[in-house]
């Protein structure tokens, strides 16, 4: 008999419904398929079987690559983004508050000031490439309105993507924010950012 003791246990979505949790030999008696939801106690949302790495080693599983179907509306990556600009900024504005009540001279408080409203884009930019790149594919704006960054397979983007993807946010302000409607042209609602780094902003799927 097999030790399923350090396995964890799984709701499943049986017509509709969460049920369980089960073990993995209770899985296996209800007939689990690959596109079942699943949730465990350590996971933040339901996913389908296939997606989960210990139901895939333990049930024989492979991962299927289906296209998103879901994608963020312009109105959501807007709020995301103001969101993040808010918490870097409050952040970035804390410190040089900080920085300015140890120092008296007039002359370098200006600098500090002035510093602070240069280093806030900057900062911004390294956030959102480290936390699209994360295996939380967003910063924490998008993570808030339940949106992430994906490739065209709906797969986590690496570092060089995620760059890519913000340095070429560069070319959507630059026309004048048309990069951005473009987004209410294409069924995959993407920025001209996205069409050229290839990824899309899809919501996360709930039961």
């Amino acid at each position: 008999m097999s030790d399923n003791s350090s396995v964890s246990k799984y709701l499943l979505v049986i017509n509709g419904k969460p049920e369980g949790p089960f073990s993995i030999d209770e899985l296996k008696q209800h007939k689990i398929k690959v596109t079942d939801f699943v949730r465990s106690s350590t996971m933040d949302d339901y996913k389908e079987a296939h997606e989960v790495e210990e139901l895939r080693g333990l049930l024989g599983f492979t991962k299927q690559h289906l296209e998103p179907q879901y994608f963020a509306g312009f109105d959501q990556r807007w709020m995301a983004s103001a969101l993040d600009w808010f918490m870097v900024s409050l952040v970035i504005i804390f410190f040089g508050v900080i920085a300015l009540l140890f120092i008296s001279e007039k002359l370098t408080q200006i600098m500090i000031a002035v510093s602070v409203l240069g280093i806030i884009p900057i900062v911004n930019f390294i956030y959102h490439v480290v936390m699209e790149a994360s295996p939380k594919q967003g910063t924490y704006g998008k993570q808030i309105l339940k949106i992430k960054v994906t490739d065209m397979q709906g797969e986590r983007i690496g570092l060089a993507q995620s760059l890519g993807r913000n340095v070429a946010k560069i070319l959507s302000l630059l026309t004048l924010f048309i990069g951005y409607l473009y987004s209410f042209f294409n069924t995959k609602q993407q920025c001209l950012h996205d069409v050229f780094a290839g990824t899309l902003v899809i919501k996360d799927r709930l039961i």
